[in-house]
């Protein structure tokens, strides 16, 4: 460990899953059903679990083995989003350490940075409890997807701070990549989510945590903790 200073956040940004929630079986459920509804063989949780963060589109592609711009894509997207719609929330929760985070970072603005779509984010929010948690809110449709910085960079627009005064905080390397493309203050990545460590600390991360448990500490002593 190297000790840098990052300036105290005036914004979080948070991506969703496997960051605050464990969506991982209601995604597989819903890849699931779009293969099946197209004569395809169903697949484990855990390989579609490694399809996920760059959106529904690529993670479908992943699983029937096509480019993301095939045409064949859209009906299996279709049945997908339809599915995902009506079942948001059979199995999701939010993951430890979640709402002790939110509540470490509720005198900064806290923003919702995710690729899935926004209608499915919003039904799962609100199921969740936490949809009035956000002072601004980017999910998939609203603009070019992580790891681009247009969901961070509007996103902090919207509630008038700098990415020179906000932390991203997330468990995939699309999240550290857009905040580091929109020059935010820190990258925080987080272990427990969807992606293997080795791929996670590939991406360059500022800090990384072993569970979002560890985020609050951050957030009150954020001068003085240690990068990667």
């Amino acid at each position: 460990m190297t000790a840098r200073q990052f300036a105290a956040p005036e914004a979080v940004l948070f991506d969703l899953d496997g960051t605050l929630i464990d969506s991982q079986a209601d995604i597989a459920a819903a890849c699931n059903h779009a293969l099946e509804a197209h004569d395809r063989a169903r697949l484990p949780d855990n390989v579609i679990r490694t399809f996920v963060g760059d959106g529904a589109r690529v993670l479908l592609a992943r699983a029937f083995g096509v480019r993301p711009d095939a045409p064949e894509l859209e009906s299996p997207l279709e049945a997908f989003h339809a599915y995902y719609r009506a079942n948001p929330v059979v199995h999701t929760t939010l993951l430890p350490g979640a709402r002790e985070s939110l509540d470490a970072a509720s005198g900064k603005k806290r923003i919702l940075a995710t690729n899935k779509p926004r209608e499915t984010t919003l039904r799962v929010l609100e199921a969740l409890g936490i949809l009035g948690e956000f002072d601004a809110l980017r999910g998939g449709g609203d603009g070019p997807l992580k790891p681009h910085p247009f969901t961070l960079l509007s996103a902090l627009s919207e509630v008038n701070v700098e990415p020179s005064r906000a932390w991203m905080v997330g468990d995939g390397p699309q999240d550290v990549g857009a905040g580091k493309a929109a020059a935010c203050a820190a990258t925080i990545a987080v272990l427990e989510g969807f992606v293997p460590p080795a791929r996670l600390y590939a991406a360059g991360p500022d800090v990384v945590l072993k569970s979002l448990h560890e985020l609050p500490a951050l957030l009150r002593d954020g001068a003085s903790l240690s990068a990667v």
